[in-house]
């Protein structure tokens, strides 16, 4: 028998190259998980910064507009329904809505009165001021031609976007929103001054919002304000 002997070291080669083959297979599957999990990662969003939604105790205390005699009045407690930014949205909305409401106020009691521009406010139409004057309030907005209440709406979406576009950002520790339509500087106003008439702004504002939510329930459902029934205005 000339075929040669299969000693031990003729059985070890067979079984090393198995054992190469199957750590090189380890090896790659390995790397393939490896580059799975990175491209993951890749497309996986970043931590974000976790923003504490605790408003600090006490946040109301002396802001302008709490003020006597019910201090801190947050019956809904929205200071403590979001973070400080979010307090700081609500106080700029109540501002903002509190001005839009004592304009709209004062123009329905000048419209209610009679009292009106000289001239055309449309040739086109032939619609005069005068001839408004002789309507109720609502009814004169409805004779409004869609131009002159487009111009009016576009005059109020750009004094929105003056007081929304100004760095820093009242939600950022920013001033609270002035006033666009006139530009008012109260620099030189001390601030003992400046507190007082914040705090004044803000409760004609609130009373200006009761105040024309109740013109427009009495234009609009007859007997439902007792104090402005067969009021000629309504």
């Amino acid at each position: 028998d000339h075929r040669p002997a299969l000693g031990a070291g003729s059985l070890c080669l067979p079984s090393f190259f198995l054992a190469g083959k199957r750590s090189h297979a380890k090896m790659k599957g390995a790397a393939f998980l490896l580059a799975l999990a990175g491209s993951a990662a890749a497309f996986a969003p970043s931590a974000q910064p976790k923003t504490s939604l605790v408003v600090a105790h006490g946040a109301l205390d002396g802001i302008p507009g709490s003020t006597n005699p019910i201090p801190q009045f947050d019956p809904l407690n929205l200071a403590e329904c979001g973070t400080t930014e979010t307090l700081n949205w609500f106080r700029a909305a109540e501002l903002k809505n509190g001005r839009s409401a004592m304009v709209a106020v004062t123009g329905y009691l000048v419209q209610g009165a009679g009292i009106h521009f000289p001239g055309m406010l449309s040739i086109k139409q032939d619609i005069s001021f005068e001839s408004l004057s002789s309507l109720k309030p609502m009814e004169q907005w409805a004779a409004v031609p869609a131009e002159g209440k487009a111009q009016i709406l576009l005059t109020c979406l750009i004094a929105e976007l003056v007081t929304e576009a100004r760095k820093p950002h009242y939600m950022k520790g920013g001033p609270m929103p002035t006033i666009v339509f006139p530009m008012i500087d109260f620099s030189g106003v001390d601030a003992e001054t400046l507190k007082r008439r914040q705090d004044s702004e803000l409760n004609n504002g609130r009373l200006a919002m009761i105040a024309i939510m109740s013109f427009f329930s009495a234009a609009y459902i007859p007997g439902s304000v007792p104090a402005l029934i067969n009021n000629p205005a309504f």
